[in-house]
């Protein structure tokens, strides 16, 4: 590929169109139709899985493994990234995340729970998390090399756009197979001796046991729809972008722990800006909630909502999963014009308490039409208190030209809050058995980010 120069309109195309090709892992398999599938292979009511020589609650074993992958991703991503700065390849790392998590998406095919083959299963569930984590480290480094600061924000746009639409496309098309499996190539069949003797309550459970079946089937077939999609549509993003310049170092041990050693600097720095400080301790407090919800609203959807069948579950936690997307996008839009009238940090204080009253909601909804009540609620606050808390944090930075380890700090420390929400809410429902108590509990975060908040100052104040 020849070499383009920064700015050029073809290479920020190539930039954007990977959101295109990666989505569809967040989308499809993190938060629709992994967590049902995962469901569905439990056919007992109380829902057990045995793994590293302990007995889990279901969703409790799965918040786990997410939680660790974060961590991983937490203490990792400064490391690869700083290596990938010096030796200039970041692309070749880039590639290597990207192509671990479509195989570990592709792996999720063989998923099982039965005690022999439940770690490998987890092993490739945890690839596809790492991959996708992993690769947007590089990614997102990639923008200010190939954009100026006044192109930055509408390329950023259009790669959400992107995403977006490639990953609703996918879905809509997994969706539909699951759905209708029949008309898939699926086989819904039932034996003749049932369709020939059995009474019409029997063949129709027969049949509807079939459906099912395939329907699980089809579930496993979109987890490789996702893993060849997202390494086949990141071919032209790995064609056009450059690899970096070539330094012709060799990594050694200070280079390794370079990338730490610049978070430590920045810790040290922040002690010195009070506002920045508190900002940042009142982010860690109310991110780690928001990011929990985010990643178990499918898992207590499924579990904690009556739905009435597995096809009426099925439609209707993809459909809430749609509801927060297209609502995000508003709500995004929603946040900036409230923050542009009444300042990001009251925006921010009053979105808390929305997010506050949810956790409260979440407790005592039961019905299906009370979930897509507080998804399109979740939606509204989500896509806002995302975009608003990084702005905010950016808006507060000091004149530095360093932004980039203010910023892997930033992601370090939402990575670590995630962590610990995720082990906080999977030990709640480990211990107690409910998911709705740990959702109640998260309530606390946001109570004491609240408080945070207010303790922000309005101007910047060094000491």
């Amino acid at each position: 590929m020849e070499n383009l120069q920064k700015g050029d309109k073809k290479l920020l195309n190539a930039w954007a169109f990977f959101d295109w090709a990666n989505s569809v892992y967040t989308l499809t398999i993190a938060s629709s139709i992994f967590p049902i599938f995962y469901s569905a292979l439990f056919l007992s009511e109380v829902k057990t899985v045995e793994a590293f020589g302990m007995v889990f609650k279901s969703t409790a074993l799965i918040t786990y493994v997410t939680a660790f992958t974060f961590l991983v991703v937490a203490f990792t991503s400064p490391i690869l990234s700083g290596i990938a700065d010096y030796v200039g390849n970041k692309k070749n790392f880039m590639k290597f995340f990207c192509y671990v998590g479509s195989i570990g998406c592709i792996g999720l095919y063989y998923f099982d729970i039965t005690p022999e083959k439940i770690h490998l299963s987890l092993l490739f569930y945890f690839m596809g998390l790492i991959g996708y984590w992993g690769s947007l480290v590089f990614y997102n480094s990639y923008l200010p090399d190939i954009a100026f600061p006044e192109q930055q924000d509408n390329i950023s746009a259009k790669g959400f756009s992107l995403g977006y639409i490639g990953s609703v496309l996918l879905l809509v098309i997994n969706l539909a197979m699951v759905m209708f499996p029949e008309y898939f190539g699926f086989d819904i069949s039932i034996s003749e001796t049932i369709r020939a003797s059995g009474t019409e309550a029997e063949i129709s459970e027969a049949l509807g046991k079939a459906k099912d079946l395939a329907s699980v089937e089809a579930m496993k077939i979109s987890f490789i729809t996702v893993g060849i999609w997202w390494a086949v549509f990141s071919q032209y993003t790995f064609y056009v972008l450059p690899k970096g310049v070539s330094s012709g170092h060799k990594v050694t041990k200070a280079v390794v722990f370079n990338g730490l050693k610049e978070l430590r600097l920045v810790w040290i720095q922040l002690k010195a800006n009070l506002r920045l400080k508190r900002y940042l301790t009142a982010f860690f407090v109310f991110s780690m909630a928001v990011q929990t919800i985010m990643l178990v609203a499918v898992y207590f959807g499924e579990e904690e909502i009556s739905w009435g069948g597995d096809s009426e579950k099925t439609l209707g936690l993809i459909g809430s999963i749609l509801i927060i997307q297209l609502v995000a996008i508003l709500g995004a839009f929603l946040t900036s014009r409230a923050s542009a009238k009444f300042g990001n940090i009251k925006t921010l204080i009053a979105v808390n308490f929305i997010w506050m009253g949810l956790c409260f909601y979440a407790y005592l909804m039961k019905t299906p039409m009370e979930f897509y009540f507080a998804a399109g609620f979740v939606g509204l606050v989500m896509g806002g208190i995302q975009s608003l808390a990084r702005s905010t944090y950016s808006k507060f930075l000091p004149e530095t030209e360093d932004t980039t380890s203010y910023f892997s700090f930033y992601d370090v420390a939402e990575k670590i809050g995630i962590v610990i929400g995720m082990v906080i809410f999977a030990t709640i429902d480990q211990i107690t058995g409910s998911m709705r108590n740990a959702i109640l509990f998260l309530f606390v975060f946001f109570l004491i980010g609240i408080v945070l908040l207010f303790r922000v100052p309005k101007e910047e104040v060094q000491i």
